[in-house]
C-alpha cells in the first residue's frame, strides 16, 4: 500500500531515491535510464537534479509522517510498536537509504519534521521505559538515535548485499532489543 503522494510518485520517486544513491554523480539522463523512464518524463518531474533532491526530500518526509502515524505507537504494547514501526520502515527502505546519504548535506532539511519524529520516538521509547520494556539507563532520546542507526545500517548492508531481505525485520528487531531491552 502507498500511503502518500501520486502512484506516479510511488512508483518512480523510490527508484529514483535508490538510484541517486546508487549513483550520486550521475546525470539526468543517467537517472531516467536507471529507473526505465524517459528523461522528458523525468524532466516533467524535475528540471534538474537539485529540484529532484528536494523533491525526494519533501516525499521522503511526507512518507516518514505517515508512517509513525500508521505505526500507532501509543497502542498496544510497546514491543508491539516496535514491530509495527519495523516493518512500515521496511515497506519504503529505498526512502530510509537516500535519507541516510542526503539529509544531512541538503539545505532544504525539514527541521521541524525531524524534530516531530524525534519527538514521537522519543516519547515511544519514554513509555516502553515507563512499562519496563526497555532499559532506563539510556536515555530515551538514545534509544532513538540507536533504533534509527540500526534500521538504516542493516537497510543499508541488505541494499549493498550483505545481509539477506528475508528476515530482515526480525534482525533488526533483535539486534536494537538485545541492547535495549530490560534483562
Amino acid at each position: 500500500m502507498n500511503i502518500t503522494g501520486t502512484q506516479e510518485d510511488n512508483r518512480i520517486l523510490p527508484a529514483l531515491a535508490l538510484a541517486l544513491v546508487d549513483n550520486p554523480r550521475a546525470t539526468l539522463q543517467e537517472l531516467a535510464k536507471a529507473v526505465g523512464i524517459s528523461k522528458a518524463t523525468l524532466y516533467r518531474f524535475c528540471r534538474t537534479r537539485e529540484q529532484l533532491i528536494e523533491r525526494l526530500m519533501n516525499h521522503s518526509a511526507e512518507v516518514f509522517n505517515q508512517v509513525l502515524r500508521i505505526s500507532q505507537l501509543d497502542n498496544g504494547t510497546p514491543l508491539d510498536g516496535l514491530q509495527r514501526l519495523i516493518a512500515n520502515n521496511l515497506k519504503h527502505r529505498e526512502l530510509s537509504v537516500f535519507l541516510m546519504y542526503y539529509w544531512w548535506r541538503s539545505d532544504s532539511v525539514d527541521t521541524a519534521a525531524e524534530a516531530d519524529w524525534q519527538n514521537t520516538l522519543d516519547s515511544f521509547f519514554l513509555r516502553g521505559q515507563q512499562q519496563g520494556v526497555f532499559r532506563i539507563d539510556i536515555p530515551a532520546p538514545t534509544l532513538t538515535e540507536l533504533w534509527g542507526s540500526v534500521l538504516v545500517g542493516l537497510v543499508d548492508a541488505e541494499r549493498r548485499g550483505r545481509v539477506a531481505r528475508a528476515g530482515l525485520p526480525a534482525l533488526i528487531e533483535g539486534a536494537f532489543l538485545r541492547g535495549a531491552l530490560v534483562v
